[in-house]
């Protein structure tokens, strides 16, 4: 009954480090050429959190700056009723170009971060494996220097989800808004 119990709890663990793994990280990753203003295009998750809210959700900016330590100082401005919210990250660089951690000090989540393809002019896809107490969800996040993208790039943002395992009803493209843009730093 024991070496049952924990064959399966051994395969779910197995499963969950592949699925960490399965993100791919952007070859030679040039941390400099990412900062900068972005839109978020495009956000996929299968979070409760997500599921709740995405209704409400629409673009928003990021801008990414690198701290004297080499981290990423992320800060997204996005409407919020009738508001302007800010948050900003401090994503801490692993010793893989392109992969970052984040732990938010609200929910105590525990977020692995890659850049997994950009070209750094028009746009970047970021996949977070996000693992807290509760379990464990995907994101990912399309972002473009302006706010729109190509057809074909919007393709690549929703397949690249799908292949994370993601369902159609688990990804957005955020429909568009004046609204914080300006606000913006």
């Amino acid at each position: 009954m024991h070496a049952t119990l924990f064959s399966i709890l051994g395969l779910a663990l197995l499963g969950a480090l592949h699925a960490q793994d399965s993100f791919p990280v952007q070859t030679d990753f040039q941390q400099d050429k990412l900062t900068g203003r972005w839109y978020s295009i495009g956000l996929a998750s299968n979070s409760n959190w997500f599921k709740e809210k995405k209704h409400l959700m629409k673009m928003c900016t990021t801008v990414i700056s690198v701290t004297a330590d080499g981290n990423l100082e992320v800060t997204s401005t996005y409407p919020k009723g009738d508001q302007c919210e800010k948050r900003n990250s401090l994503y801490t660089k692993t010793e893989q170009p392109g992969r970052f951690s984040y732990t938010s000090p609200r929910w105590g989540s525990k977020h692995d971060i890659r850049v997994v393809e950009t070209n750094y002019d028009e746009y970047a896809l970021v996949a977070t494996q996000i693992s807290k107490s509760t379990g464990s969800s995907t994101m990912v996040l399309l972002y473009s220097r302006t706010k729109e993208l190509s057809p074909e790039r919007l393709e690549r943002f929703t397949q690249f989800s799908r292949e994370q395992g993601l369902m159609d009803e688990e990804i957005l493209i955020l429909p568009q808004t004046d609204k914080c843009m300006a606000d913006a730093a």
